[in-house]
């Protein structure tokens, strides 16, 4: 999940307005790109950690720290540059795997919800601000945490409201790339074959399944919320339509195309 996705959770976005001279309008909004509005999206962004995954992640973000110099030696002796996700682990440094500390000790307390300001964790951990700003890169770049940028509304009496900066949500996760730096031993199971081939059953059967259903059927059974019910409604009116002016139905067409283009909709509350 990287920023850009998260604005599906339906965050208002603000951008800062310029004059033509280039300066930014006194009437622009003071908040950052790609800010959400805060309150509008967290409950679908944070997520409660399940019992040993905060201590999971931290020992593979310390094991793939403590195994650096060996990269290192890797590397150079592969007489290659790293990669982008090598740079990254190559600068995951102490202060790094502080703040990634301090971030899981607020998610085991409060249930995953983690929006700390920037001069909380620099204090709890005891370095400056922009040391705390380089470790969030570098977490990040490798996949250990997603930050989203948040703002709320200030109301000023008599101009109306103003839009202030405020602390940022992360979640932290567990990520699938790093896997090849780490021991065997601490890299995930691979799953048996006869798993793999149930799965994929499982898969077919579903399509087969959804196949048969009606429009308005499928939107019910595919999509939840609002947006399932707009387009069950628009499904069933297509259904009628379609038996009205045809002896012999085409096959079920796309109704997360059709019907997200017709409501505006795109890319909220589908399930996958």
């Amino acid at each position: 999940m990287g920023e850009a996705a998260l604005a599906a959770f339906g965050g208002l976005r603000i951008k800062r307005k310029s004059s033509r001279s280039g300066a930014p309008h006194r009437t622009g909004a003071p908040v950052r790109r790609d800010s959400i509005e805060a309150g509008t999206f967290e409950e679908a962004f944070f997520s409660r950690p399940a019992k040993g995954e905060t201590d999971r992640i931290y020992k593979q973000a310390k094991t793939l720290s403590s195994g650096r110099t060996s990269l290192r030696a890797k590397i150079a002796h592969e007489e290659r540059e790293p990669t982008r996700l090598e740079a990254a682990i190559l600068r995951l440094n102490r202060n790094a795997l502080a703040v990634l500390d301090e971030l899981l000790q607020i998610a085991r307390v409060q249930a995953g919800r983690v929006y700390p300001t920037l001069d909380h964790i620099a204090d709890k951990v005891g370095i400056g601000r922009k040391t705390v700003v380089r470790a969030l890169a570098v977490l990040a770049e490798i996949g250990f945490v997603v930050s989203q940028r948040r703002f709320k509304r200030v109301d000023v009496e008599g101009v109306g409201p103003r839009y202030k900066q405020t602390s940022n949500a992360y979640r932290m996760l567990v990520p699938a790339a790093i896997a090849a730096y780490l021991p065997r031993w601490m890299r995930p199971a691979p799953l048996p074959a006869d798993e793999i081939q149930r799965q994929a059953d499982r898969v077919e059967d579903t399509k087969a399944m959804l196949s048969t259903l009606s429009r308005r059927e499928f939107a019910l059974a595919t999509v939840d919320g609002p947006l399932g019910k707009a387009l069950a409604r628009l499904g069933a009116a297509l259904d009628v339509q379609e038996s009205e002016c045809r002896s012999d139905p085409q096959p079920l067409h796309n109704i997360y195309e059709y019907g997200s283009k017709g409501l505006g909709l795109a890319g909220q509350g589908v399930r996958a």
